[in-house]
């Protein structure tokens, strides 16, 4: 299909591979799951750059030059949270508590955290309260905080959509990234207190989820005013070192049906009908148990197979060859030796690649652990093992 000047744009019609960018090329490549095709150059995150900055690295290096990463093939549109909901209004970031060299902060998601004072990330804080109790705290604290009409979601649409139409035009894949209903709720309750609630207060869980619904469909059909998506990438982190953190029946009951009602709509609004819509899922820990089941909804692509719960992209991906698999390299491994480097690198990218449907990335953030110079070298084989 063309616009109505005759041309095709991206959103009302794919590009051309020819007008594509070679990395928006390269990603498609990988999400349509081609045999032998150049793998997509690219990390999941970083945890170490200081630590690597006092072992030589450059202050002021291009990560992209210097570890050959391509540039981006997509385009997120954001604005439905991640790894929380997206509040708006945040709840007030204050100190709740001082004790020493710790102290207990309201974050802006209404939690209460115990992190060391002046520093808030690049760790694993303790999260010892969160904002949602019952009913009463839920419609008093934190519903309206997530109202689709809120008009600070839509403040910069134009400028936002712009930037997505012309990422359409040059092919990029166009992604709604969003948390996911058990990350969501999980960071509204508790992982502790979600299991006794989704027993104890269904229907509170069933409004939670009802709100996370209307916020999504109501955020995204505003964007589908203005492009077409390619895909829905939801951060979900539903699974721990030996599966899934509640069970299929919960799934069934408090997650699936609101992803497919939202599914369902936003491929009933694409303006282009034809363009196939991947499901991603992102979960840390032992994710196998679980693809089956966010297949009933879709799934057509996973990440990142965390290795030290058991994770193997390999194995995974001769038993579910129609999944796109990213991630996968063990982040333990890359602070061994070279020679441990090149064992893991030899073992999956050359099949995986042969395969089809792999990007290759640390299974999480990469670690202070890594020596700046071994992940030089993993790279490097990357680069070499890839195309």
């Amino acid at each position: 299909m063309t616009t109505r000047t005759g041309q095709v744009d991206g959103v009302h019609s794919c590009v051309p591979r020819d007008r594509m960018t070679p990395a928006a090329r390269k990603l498609r490549d990988a999400y349509a799951r081609v045999p032998g095709a150049p793998l997509v150059r690219r990390e999941f995150g970083f945890y170490c750059l200081e630590r690597w900055k006092e072992q030589g690295m450059p202050h002021d290096a291009d990560l992209a030059r210097l570890f050959s990463y391509d540039p981006p093939g997509n385009h997120a549109l954001g604005q439905l949270g991640w790894c929380e909901a997206a509040f708006a209004p945040q709840f007030e970031e204050r100190i709740l508590e001082d004790r020493g060299e710790l102290e207990v902060v309201q974050d802006f998601a209404g939690r209460a955290v115990l992190c060391f004072k002046g520093r808030r990330s690049g760790f694993m804080p303790e999260y010892l309260d969160h904002p949602v109790k019952d009913l009463s705290t839920w419609e008093a604290d934190v519903k309206w905080r997530l109202d689709p009409a809120a008009g600070e979601r839509y403040a910069d649409l134009d400028a936002r959509m712009d930037a997505a139409r012309a990422c359409a035009a040059e092919g990029l894949m166009i992604t709604q990234n969003l948390v996911g209903g058990y990350m969501y709720l999980r960071s509204l309750i508790g992982p502790v207190d979600l299991l006794y609630a989704v027993h104890d207060a269904p229907e509170l869980i069933h409004d939670c989820m009802k709100t996370w619904f209307d916020l999504a469909d109501a955020v995204i059909a505003r964007h589908q005013e203005h492009v077409t998506l390619d895909e829905i990438f939801f951060a979900e982190d539903i699974c721990f070192n030996t599966g899934p953190l509640i069970s299929p029946d919960m799934m069934h009951e408090f997650l699936f049906p609101y992803y497919r009602e939202l599914i369902s709509r936003v491929r009933r609004r694409q303006l282009d009908p034809a363009r196939h819509l991947y499901i991603q899922i992102d979960t840390d820990g032992f994710a196998v148990p679980v693809i089956p089941l966010y297949r009933e909804i879709g799934m057509d692509a996973m990440s990142p197979f965390e290795v030290a719960s058991g994770c193997d992209v390999v194995e995974i991906g001769r038993r579910y060859p129609d999944l796109a698999l990213f991630g996968g390299i063990d982040k333990r491994v890359l602070a061994e030796s070279r020679e441990a480097i090149d064992r893991e690198v030899e073992r999956i990218l050359p099949a995986m690649r042969e395969r089809g449907g792999y990007i290759p990335t640390c299974d999480h953030g990469v670690p202070e652990e890594v020596p700046y110079e071994n992940y030089l070298h993993y790279r490097a084989r990357c680069v070499e093992l890839g195309g």
